[in-house]
């Protein structure tokens, strides 16, 4: 089994939305044993706190069920833990790389894996915090492709998926 955990800074926006839309596509994929996913943020200020309405909201649109998840912040034991840390942006992946000393290889940008035809690597993934639906969307559509590269992306590397 390989475990993917998705990161943003609070763990209430794009990391558990992240987190919804992979479980969603491996599902629909037939390749859900062969997956473990869950969500943290950097920093802890909403642990315990479920995603938010926006995320929910979108989610939900889409068929997606996250309003079960809840914040929580991220630990050293996931780096050795995880097998792939997906961060939603440069500050994110920077953090875990250094404040948590998360082993390099491990920690990747979520971006990296578009399939958008426009080179859309090392860029991050936009927090609509504090924003409208419209934001919510855009990171849905953002997580949605990104995540279908991951996938892949995991299917050639792991060639017994």
């Amino acid at each position: 089994m390989q475990s993917v955990l998705f990161v943003c800074l609070g763990n209430i926006c794009r990391s558990p939305l992240a987190q919804g839309i992979f479980e969603h596509q491996i599902r629909l994929a037939g390749l859900e044993p062969g997956f473990d996913a869950d969500s943290a943020g950097t920093s802890g200020w909403h642990e315990g706190e479920p995603p938010h309405s926006g995320s929910i909201a979108v989610a939900r649109k889409y068929g997606i069920a996250i309003e079960k998840q809840r914040s929580r912040p991220v630990h050293a034991k996931d780096g050795e833990i995880f097998d792939y840390i997906i961060a939603m942006d440069a500050a994110n992946r920077d953090s875990l790389i250094a404040e948590f000393r998360f082993p390099k290889p491990k920690v990747h940008l979520m971006r990296d894996f578009s399939l958008s035809p426009d080179n859309k690597k090392g860029l991050g993934v936009p927090d609509p915090w504090g924003k409208t639906s419209a934001a919510f969307e855009e990171v849905f559509a953002i997580l949605d492709e990104s995540i279908a590269g991951f996938i892949s992306f995991l299917k050639e590397r792991h060639e017994r998926l």
